[in-house]
């Protein structure tokens, strides 16, 4: 039996539903090297300690050619899942708009991202999502992910837990545009790819 699909008007009724009228009212601090960080207050003991805690006890040299910010992957962390669901954003993003998550309508999940900070301090790294149906924008996401120095591991970011739609005309491809990006608006990364709600894991 062909699935039904919703019309014009619901998808535009979905994204008004959906529309987040709230603004964050934040101003991003004036942006420091890291070596400018260190230097600051050297002689306050207790405050280098706890920059060393938090920074490490000296800048490593880091090579020029990597960018400060990595996204490295991206998974739909879902306990029901049979399988992992995990995009590499490390290879050729244009092949993810071709891939296609399944998920199962009605399951719990939550997208984790992880990615690494190789060189300066970045502040107010930020996830945006959109999500499209037939075109048409029916969702947006903004995530504070925070401030990160930089290190020899990767960090992780987790989103709250979300459910995914859940009846007949919710069914159906959903192609989303995701994009890492901070206070400065640099964008770190962006890419593209699609989640396939279906009734079940295997339909």
């Amino acid at each position: 039996m062909a699935e039904h699909e919703p019309t014009p008007e619901q998808l535009a009724a979905i994204a008004a539903e959906n529309e987040d009228t709230e603004s964050v009212n934040y101003r991003a601090p004036a942006q420091k090297s890291l070596q400018e960080i260190q230097e600051l207050d050297k002689d306050d003991e207790s405050l280098r300690k706890y920059k060393e805690a938090l920074l490490g006890s000296a800048p490593k040299a880091a090579d020029p050619s990597v960018p400060n910010v990595q996204v490295t992957r991206l998974t739909l962390v879902c306990d029901a899942s049979p399988a992992p669901l995990t995009l590499d954003l490390q290879g050729e993003l244009d092949a993810l708009k071709k891939q296609s998550f399944v998920l199962k309508e009605g399951v719990e999940y939550k997208i984790k991202i992880n990615f690494k900070v190789n060189k300066e301090i970045v502040s107010g790294l930020k996830y945006v999502q959109q999500t499209f149906r037939k075109g048409v924008k029916i969702d947006k996401s903004d995530y504070m992910v925070g401030s990160y120095g930089p290190r020899d591991t990767e960090y992780e970011f987790l989103t709250p837990m979300e459910e995914a739609p859940k009846g007949m005309l919710t069914r159906g491809t959903y192609n989303i545009k995701s994009k890492f990006t901070d206070d400065d608006k640099h964008d770190h990364l962006s890419w593209e790819w699609n989640l396939n709600i279906k009734k079940d894991w295997k339909d």
